[in-house]
């Protein structure tokens, strides 16, 4: 079985817009207890992503800069990091691999926000494949035996 982005990517997500108030959306990020969330615009397309990396830029800036502009839009991360809803698990898996992405946005090719993964969710997916591989190989083991079990204790004719 094959798993793409969209078997696996969560839909329900805390979002910003870049005109969002910068200490509101770091009060979000610790109400809700995650490490970063998407910002769109309007049309829900997305624009980039506010970590706590960014964050950590934000209560810098407060300190030395009394913050020159308040907005998500001047803090965010731009950087792209998207991938489509058909990029295979592996293909994922390679990007968390090569990059620093502590999650990945899920856009079509509009570039409208689906969903986002992060590197939990792939290590999920690749457990639950391996789980099945395991119990399907084992199942098919054990009704060999079971085969040879019953053929060896057939009474002889």
């Amino acid at each position: 079985m094959t798993m793409v982005a969209e078997d696996i990517m969560v839909t329900r997500l805390v979002t910003l817009s870049p005109h969002v108030d910068v200490l509101d959306a770091v009060r979000l990020l610790l109400k809700n207890r995650i490490s970063g969330a998407p910002v769109v615009d309007a049309d829900g397309k997305y624009l980039g992503v506010f970590s706590e990396k960014c964050a950590m830029q934000v209560i810098l800036d407060a300190a030395y800069d009394s913050l020159p502009t308040n907005h998500v839009g001047a803090f965010m991360d731009t950087q792209a990091r998207t991938i489509r809803p058909d990029t295979d698990l592996l293909s994922i898996a390679q990007v968390f691999l090569l990059t620093n992405f502590r999650r990945l946005a899920v856009v079509d090719e509009d570039g409208t926000l689906l969903g986002q993964i992060s590197r939990r969710d792939v290590m999920a997916a690749g457990m639950k494949l391996i789980d099945e591989s395991y119990v399907e190989k084992h199942e098919s083991s054990l009704l060999y035996l079971s085969a040879i079990h019953e053929r060896n204790s057939a009474p002889l004719a």
